[in-house]
């Protein structure tokens, strides 16, 4: 809410259409002097009330929106070089340079469902089924719950439907007790470094999340506020329903208005379950100050 009150609240709309705006001419690349201009703005303050608004710069903004298109597009079925068109970048060159830190890899691998990565997996049981977490040689990539290890590996395969997955318990033993532990309530602090894919404003949900206390929930409004974004309810909970990585990235933290329990990836009884242990054992325990795990990368 800080970051709001200082902004004057006759920006947000007009920063709102300069976001329009950058996603629906994303063939060109343009200036911030020509953003600014639109916005009836000078440069530099355009910039700043910019990033203080949407949480990006305007070039990061629509580096995400382009990286966004060009997914959609390969997930369609389009070629690579249709995609890239299509997507506004101006070179595949310049598409490819970036590739491993937007995409974890090349368009090509994307398109075709990450092939040669390798994947590592584990399953066990739980206070809540059955917990399956894989990881990369970087970090976790996946962590989910269910019924049984058939349902685990069936969501495993198709997050990740061109990997070569691995079965690997003892080398993934460690963090997996930790999971456990968490889970069983006596480890409130996970402290595993994470893998995990997603554009610029996932990112920022997925970080957010990672900040709310054990033992305590925010509202999808609340965390868009948080963001600096308080009209972006629909997309933090986007945000949330799309997260690959449960317990190491608490979605299930987030409630809806009034604390009322809603949708969850992994069973909204689960989600119950979760949030009366950690209440029961929060202890009133302050988060750590340090951030866990590895960032969320784009």
């Amino acid at each position: 809410m800080a970051a709001l009150e200082s902004v004057d609240a006759a920006a947000v709309p007009i920063i709102g259409e300069s976001c329009s705006f950058i996603r629906t001419n994303l063939d060109r690349t343009w200036t911030l002097a020509e953003l600014a201009r639109k916005a009836g703005m000078s440069a530099a303050h355009f910039q700043r009330t910019f990033k203080r608004i949407v949480g990006v710069s305007p070039r990061q903004y629509a580096d995400a929106c382009r990286l966004d298109s060009l997914k959609q597009h390969l997930k369609a079925g389009r070629t690579v070089t249709r995609s890239i068109v299509g997507a506004g970048y101006g070179s595949s060159s310049r598409l490819y340079e970036r590739a491993g830190s937007q995409l974890g890899m090349t368009p090509r691998q994307y398109q075709n469902g990450a092939p040669n990565a390798v994947i590592r997996h584990a399953t066990a049981a739980c206070e809540l089924g059955r917990v399956l977490l894989a990881a990369t040689d970087r970090g976790i990539c996946a962590l989910a719950l269910g019924d049984t290890d058939d349902d685990l590996d069936a969501f495993l395969a198709a997050e990740f439907p061109g990997a070569e997955l691995r079965r690997d318990n003892s080398g993934l033993a460690a963090w997996l007790e930790q999971v456990l532990r968490h889970l069983a309530g006596d480890e409130p602090h996970l402290d595993l470094p994470l893998d995990v894919r997603a554009t610029a404003f996932q990112r920022k949900v997925w970080e957010e999340l990672r900040r709310i206390p054990y033992g305590e929930t925010r509202t999808y409004q609340q965390v868009a506020q948080a963001l600096g974004q308080p009209r972006a309810v629909r997309a933090v909970a986007r945000a949330c329903a799309t997260n690959p990585a449960s317990i190491v990235i608490p979605c299930h933290r987030v409630v809806g208005a009034g604390g009322k329990l809603t949708g969850y990836r992994w069973d909204i009884r689960r989600k119950k379950r979760l949030l009366e242990r950690e209440r029961d054992g929060s202890g009133n325990e302050s988060p750590p100050t340090k951030k866990a795990g590895r960032a969320v990368t784009d």
